[in-house]
């Protein structure tokens, strides 16, 4: 039996990163933990957390460490978690996440962040194509679009093209990507946790560098455990 691990993948909005998380939690047959997806279902279920996430990106606010910091720790805490690992998917997005999230995992540790790296020219291009599931979140662009219409192959849903997918705001929040994120890197970096993989090209061909990366730590015996 494959293994399991303890992934986080790091990456620009239309990297591909939502993709290649499936993907890894398909191989190392361990939960794909997005935030987002946890964020859309507690809105969509009107949870406690999801009402107040809600006013929060309804007031145009950023959602604060406390509140995506509570969502992970509740799902890190889950059976099949613990039993195997996960891919972690939007978050950590700080340095300050980041720290929590060595202190939730305590006494073990993150195996790997990856970084997965892509111009920002081509994520501009990618964004702009882009269409999403209302309901449940899932991608397609105008040149892969659902085989039926606008309606999502996987749950039915209408698919749309966000309304914040317009060049300038997908410009900012790059830049507030780049502003977060860049001592986030160093800070794993540091740590010898971080390896970066080209995310140009199919997705085969990044899936396969993203666990050669992850399979070279393995053997060399360096983080996994």
């Amino acid at each position: 039996m494959v293994p399991g691990a303890r992934l986080v993948v790091l990456g620009k909005q239309g990297a591909g990163k939502g993709t290649q998380c499936v993907r890894l939690s398909h191989h190392y047959v361990v939960p794909h933990v997005s935030t987002g997806d946890m964020l859309r279902a507690a809105v969509k279920q009107g949870t406690a957390m999801g009402k107040k996430a809600k006013s929060l990106m309804d007031r145009g606010e950023l959602l604060g460490d406390d509140l995506i910091m509570d969502m992970v720790t509740e799902r890190l805490g889950e059976k099949d978690v613990r039993a195997r690992g996960f891919v972690l998917d939007g978050c950590p997005r700080t340095v300050s996440q980041a720290e929590r999230l060595a202190a939730i995992l305590a006494p073990y540790d993150l195996d790997l962040a990856i970084d997965l790296e892509v111009h920002t020219g081509q994520v501009l291009r990618r964004l702009a194509a882009r269409r999403v599931c209302v309901d449940c979140g899932a991608n397609y662009s105008t040149s892969t679009p659902p085989l039926i219409s606008w309606t999502c192959d996987v749950c039915g849903g209408e698919v749309i093209q966000r309304e914040d997918d317009t060049e300038e705001a997908i410009s900012r929040r790059l830049e507030i990507y780049e502003l977060q994120t860049t001592p986030l890197i160093e800070w794993y970096r540091s740590r010898g946790q971080l390896e970066s993989v080209p995310g140009t090209g199919t997705p085969d061909a990044v899936t396969r560098r993203m666990v050669k990366v992850i399979e070279d730590r393995r053997n060399r015996g360096s983080g996994f455990g």
